[in-house]
């Protein structure tokens, strides 16, 4: 494996378990695709780092657990905004 992509594993993975980002916030900060992002976390990283590896599974199973209430609180943020729009 190169260098600068061993680094980005790790950096990601770090970040991942720092801030709980999601794995497609992480890949707009890291400026990669959400692909990308995702098989850096669950093929790469466990080759690298077993520890860390775990920990973000972790936190992905956590963000995986979550989605389907985010995206309903965004829904409902989206309709409640046209509402509002279309009272004014």
């Amino acid at each position: 494996m190169k260098d600068y992509i061993r680094k980005r594993v790790l950096d990601i993975g770090n970040h991942i378990l720092e801030s709980k980002h999601t794995v497609r916030q992480t890949a707009a900060v890291f400026g990669v695709s959400k692909s990308t992002v995702h098989k850096d976390m669950i093929e790469r990283l466990p080759t690298i780092n077993k520890r860390l590896a775990n920990r973000v599974k972790h936190v992905l199973e956590m963000n995986k657990a979550e989605r389907h209430i985010r995206g309903g609180e965004a829904t409902r943020k989206k309709y409640k905004e046209t509402k509002q729009k279309c009272e004014i």
